[in-house]
């Protein structure tokens, strides 16, 4: 069976409502036909391009190309993607740190922030170890010494175990206000104890130990942040060692035994700042999220002064 190979001119498709002779509706004159019999249509009102050819028979036209997947979301968004302590707990991947102007002003606002913690701390030591009646008084009352020990764990466990007022502005600065005055008052308490000559050298040797610090870990290739389950056993280390330390020398002084202890949380603490570093530097296996900018200076401060408080055990006894 054969099928025509055009259809029908127009005044012959529909013979029931044939073709009125003259013009379309609007005064549109009736157009020719196309070459091989298609009739000529009218052109649009307003002037509008002639349309091209019909398409093909049966359906619309293909497209020029293939057509591209519509795009899925990933199975697997990597650790801490979505929830909003991961950062803390686990750390942030790399990807984070793309944006290199965030990762710079984090880094700005952080060492700011350490900044003036430390410029704070080394004021009230001063005061502390230069000032007579200051010195004498607090060398009296080791009450001070107790009260801001209290006042800093509150304030240390409120900072390192909530998350809400660490990154709640105003809180987080008040909080980290408190905690700042609080663990310089004990520092300059622990200061006031001995001579002023080992204070000042301890000064200079802690900031020696924590630029090399800084420096190393800006150009290392070692991850210190994918260590955290050894950092987690020193910590336990220095903390079991404190505790026998303490128990020993209530009963007797030893003094191999003290500095046994004090150069071992030198040593540390010493790594805690370089894992605490390159967290805030980023570019490593974990990365402390841009938003904990308190909580990283938190950590690098308390470092630096503890490392501060072993060595002036050292260097005093010496």
């Amino acid at each position: 069976m054969s099928y025509p190979s055009a259809p029908p001119p127009y005044d012959d498709k529909n013979p029931h409502y044939p073709p009125q002779p003259g013009a379309y509706p609007g005064g549109y004159p009736q157009p020719g036909a196309y070459p091989g019999g298609y009739p000529q249509p009218a052109p649009y009102a307003g002037g509008y391009p002639q349309p091209g050819g019909y398409g093909h028979a049966g359906g619309y036209p293909h497209p020029a190309g293939p057509v591209p997947p519509m795009p899925t979301i990933p199975m697997h968004l990597g650790d801490g993607y979505g929830s909003g302590d991961s950062g803390e707990e686990n750390g942030l991947r790399a990807g984070t740190w793309d944006d290199k102007g965030v990762r710079h002003a984090f880094i700005r606002k952080v060492y700011t922030i350490i900044s003036v913690q430390l410029l704070v701390t080394v004021g009230i030591i001063a005061v502390f170890t230069f000032v007579t009646p200051v010195r004498t008084f607090v060398q009296r009352n080791v009450a001070v010494y107790y009260a801001s020990y209290a006042v800093f764990l509150v304030t240390y466990l409120v900072l390192a175990c909530c998350q809400g007022p660490r990154r709640r502005f105003p809180w987080n600065i008040i909080l980290l206000s408190i905690f700042t005055l609080a663990m310089a008052f004990m520092t300059g308490t622990i200061a006031s104890m001995y001579s002023t000559n080992a204070v000042l050298i301890t000064m200079v040797i802690t900031a020696i130990v924590a630029i090399a610090v800084t420096v190393f870990c800006f150009q290392t290739k070692v991850d210190f942040t994918s260590c955290t389950g050894l950092f987690c056993v020193l910590g336990i280390v220095v903390m079991v060692t404190g505790i026998i330390t303490a128990i020993v020398l209530s009963f007797k002084y030893i003094a191999w035994l003290h500095m046994l202890y004090a150069a071992i949380g030198a040593i540390v603490f010493t790594l805690f700042l370089a894992y605490n570093t390159q967290l805030v530097l980023g570019n490593r296996k974990n990365a402390i999220s841009p938003e904990e900018y308190v909580y990283g200076a938190m950590e690098i401060y308390m470092n630096i002064v503890q490392i501060f408080t072993f060595l002036l055990q050292i260097v005093g006894r010496s």
